[in-house]
């Protein structure tokens, strides 16, 4: 308190990268409303370090071999009462800052989830996703403390010590891939990584109840999730979310690691 009045809350926004040159200042732009700006640096070898320094003197740099590791990490870096946890490839719109603003000075909540809008080039593609190739909402402000990104190599499951609040209105915007080839390597490097985290927990499923997992994703995605109203990238989201755990199954059971 000051004179009476309370303090504003403190807004930290964080961005974990590895080699992320091409877009890491577009996003770290549109990040400069919050109080501090944290960018913690995985490996990197590009000028990713020489751009963030532009921005913020508040970088973290290391070597994390995990998803979660890192995330957790760059939360624990975080000094703000309140954490934005953003990716480079994503950028808060104007509205959006001010939605945020509003919402850590008013809410009685722990943390919201923020809507996503998802660019595959210049093109958006609203509906369709989900299943673990692509999100159409995250949790992504929260106040300091009550988030924890579990162990894995990818989508790192998560636990909560708070509240849930409603969802914001305004959207994020997700630049998720450049264009179809960035989709498919996308898919590899994701069952990849799945592969290595099914490989760690000694469960790698059965052949069977992955290629039900195709069909069910599939249709969760194209129908459920209204993947038809985009054409052929529906197709393609559809089909690479039901792809994704079958092809984690089999490079777990059939490659070396």
């Amino acid at each position: 308190m000051s004179n009476g009045t309370p303090t504003r809350p403190r807004l930290s926004a964080v961005v974990s990268i590895r080699n992320e040159e091409r877009q890491l200042a577009q996003c770290l732009e549109t990040v400069r409303f919050a109080d501090e700006i944290v960018v913690v640096l995985d490996r990197c070898t590009d000028r990713s370090r020489e751009i963030a320094a532009g921005f913020t003197s508040r970088l973290v740099d290391g070597a994390w071999a995990k998803e979660g590791e890192r995330r957790n990490a760059a939360i624990a870096a975080c000094k703000g009462d309140w954490v934005l946890e953003t990716d480079a490839d994503e950028r808060v719109t104007p509205e959006l800052a001010a939605e945020i603003r509003r919402t850590i000075e008013t809410t009685s909540f722990d943390w919201h989830e923020i809507p996503v809008d998802n660019y595959i080039g210049t093109r958006l593609v609203r509906h369709g996703w989900g299943a673990s190739f692509g999100k159409a909402a995250y949790p992504g402000l929260f106040r300091r403390g009550v988030k924890t990104w579990g162990p894995e190599r990818v989508h790192p499951a998560l636990t909560w010590r708070g509240r849930k609040g409603p969802m914001l209105e305004h959207r994020i915007e997700h630049f998720v891939d450049r264009d179809i080839s960035d989709m498919i390597r996308r898919l590899d490097s994701y069952a990849t990584a799945r592969a290595r985290d099914l490989r760690d927990k000694g469960e790698i499923g059965s052949l069977a109840a992955n290629i039900r997992r195709l069909f069910t994703r599939f249709f969760k995605c194209y129908v459920m999730r209204r993947g038809y109203r985009e054409g052929g990238y529906g197709l393609l989201i559809a089909l690479f979310a039901g792809l994704y755990p079958l092809l984690a199954h089999l490079k777990a059971r059939l490659e070396k690691e």
